[in-house]
């Protein structure tokens, strides 16, 4: 189920308008996602950038979302396909159907909300071993618009050269 596309309210606080943002980017990926098979949701549409397929933007963002909130702000280990070493590994989605992959990036997201409603803005990350953890989880919710807006603008083209569909967002 596609999460709402709706803004934050305009006199929300600081915190309601950061995760509001966030989540409304978010449901921008579900929303370009609906409708596409999953023949389709692996297809390469852009011959320099073979990875770059809805499937593996969403499990991009998965990944990503993961890196931020659980290890770098809390200081886990960095596991997951983007810390082993291969490049864009987080990218690698093939035969993975997309609905398992939306589910997956649903339930991180999730757990991404509830680490940022457990600690203060200002609070820094706590991984020892990366630079990026340095940074305050209000920097890093920051971050994470910027890098689902910008992905969801890739959906949005990825989207359209799939099926020819143009939308809003």
């Amino acid at each position: 189920m596609t999460p709402p596309r709706e803004r934050p309210p305009f006199t929300a606080d600081e915190r309601a308008q950061l995760v509001g943002w966030l989540d409304m980017q978010r449901s921008i990926i579900h929303w370009k996602c609906e409708g596409l098979s999953d023949a389709d949701a692996h297809r390469q549409v852009l011959p320099t950038s073979p990875l770059m397929t809805m499937a593996g933007l969403v499990s991009h963002l998965r990944w990503v979302e993961h890196s931020w909130f659980e290890v770098l702000f809390l200081g886990r280990p960095a596991t997951g396909p983007q810390f082993d070493g291969e490049e864009d590994a987080d990218m690698m989605a093939d035969g993975v159907p997309l609905a398992r992959l939306l589910e997956e990036y649903e339930r991180q997201c999730a757990l991404s909300n509830e680490i940022v409603a457990a600690h203060s803005l200002d609070d820094v990350g706590r991984h020892p071993d990366f630079r990026s953890s340095a940074g305050s989880l209000r920097w890093m919710l920051l971050h994470m618009i910027e890098e689902t807006a910008r992905h969801a603008g890739h959906a949005d083209v990825i989207h359209e050269l799939l099926d020819g569909g143009k939308g809003y967002y």
